[in-house]
């Protein structure tokens, strides 16, 4: 399977709660640097997986709506816990859609999987993949 990677960050807000989240409880602050992973198991025409300059560019779009806000008050996460996993599934079906309506190219076509992986912390990361 062939694979590009692209990255991209987002200073976020939110409140998770759950006694188990301890002080993650309270507001708080969190900068997630969140890598996309788009594989495909032949290259396309032009020897690669997919356009990586569109693959940036609409990574930086699809996290715009959740960059320097607060996800407690965010409509796709109302009622929701913003754990660093569900946010990894949102980035996952909001790319998804991203693929479907051809932002990334004719080369998107062919892609078929797909892993988001946000990194909370130099120590700590969580992780979504999936076919598309």
């Amino acid at each position: 399977m062939y694979a590009v990677e692209v990255r991209d960050h987002v200073m976020i807000a939110h409140s998770i709660k759950g006694e188990v989240f301890g002080p993650a409880q309270k507001l708080h602050g969190a900068t997630y640097v969140i890598d996309v992973c788009l594989m495909r198991k032949e290259l396309d025409e032009n020897d690669i997986v997919v356009d990586i300059g569109l693959a940036i560019d609409t990574v930086k779009a699809t996290l715009a709506s959740i960059n320097y806000s607060n996800l407690d008050e965010h409509p796709d996460f109302k009622g929701r816990r913003s754990t660093t996993e569900t946010v990894a599934k949102w980035v996952f079906d909001k790319m998804k859609a991203a693929i479907a309506a051809g932002k990334l190219g004719p080369s998107a076509s062919g892609l078929a999987r797909m892993k988001i992986t946000l990194h909370e912390s130099h120590n700590a990361l969580a992780s979504y993949e999936s076919d598309i």
